[in-house]
């Protein structure tokens, strides 16, 4: 797919990247309001948009950490439904990676829902992330559509530009291991009870072996997150 990514100069493209967003989280404005984007596009933070034959399909925010750090924090990223799946959150990250790289930053750290099988494994498994945090309620009550009666968990994750992705752990090395559904997003629609115990259950397991010493050192498709000393 020929897909452009570029950064967002003008306040149309601004308000446009904001409606994008806003349709991908099922209608909600409010995280990321075009007066906020555009000043974080003005002060020279990561602030792109995704074009299929100049219309803007997807988004991408980042912005810098403190100058000691080197690093920068991916925000939000977005696609509309009709391009998701087709390899554009790769597309993406190496955007932001050489981004980065010319403007001396050697981390990127993001967060993401633990229950979101698809995102641990594009995030652990597919670029190698090294886990730094689990956050619990990270953002409080969210009201869009995708985060709407549920609480916002985050993983931490940070990804070193410049090294080799961080490895799997084999066999030999996970101590643990905390599964995750399949596809958490179709058991919220269908049974939210279901879907809030899931949230429960992952957050004790993997804050418990956290406070025991372990560390989330990967994700595998069939056992969930694997724990390591």
């Amino acid at each position: 797919m020929a897909i452009q990514i570029l950064p967002l100069e003008t306040v149309d493209q601004v308000h446009t990247a904001s409606q994008v967003l806003a349709d991908v989280w099922g209608g909600d404005r409010g995280g990321m309001p075009p007066n906020l984007l555009r000043a974080l596009a003005h002060a020279g933070n990561y602030a792109t948009g995704l074009y299929d034959d100049g219309r803007m399909v997807g988004a991408s925010v980042a912005f810098f950490a403190a100058p000691a750090e080197r690093s920068m924090h991916s925000h939000i990223t977005g696609v509309l439904p009709g391009y998701q799946g087709q390899g554009l959150g790769r597309q993406i990250k190496q955007h932001q990676r050489e981004w980065a790289l010319a403007r001396s930053v050697g981390h990127i750290t993001w967060t993401f829902d633990p229950l979101v099988a698809r995102n641990a494994h594009f995030n652990l498994r597919v670029l190698g992330t090294r886990v730094t945090e689990y956050l619990v309620d990270h953002y409080g009550p969210m009201d869009d559509g995708v985060n709407r009666g549920d609480e916002t968990d985050r993983i931490m994750v940070s990804w070193a530009l410049a090294s080799p992705p961080v490895p799997t752990p084999g066999g030999g090395d996970v101590v643990a291991s905390v599964k995750v559904p399949r596809d958490i997003e179709s058991l919220r629609r269908q049974s939210p009870a279901d879907a809030a115990s899931w949230r429960h259950r992952v957050r004790d397991a993997l804050v418990g072996h956290l406070a025991d010493g372990l560390t989330i050192g990967g994700f595998d498709d069939a056992r969930g997150y694997l724990l390591v000393r």
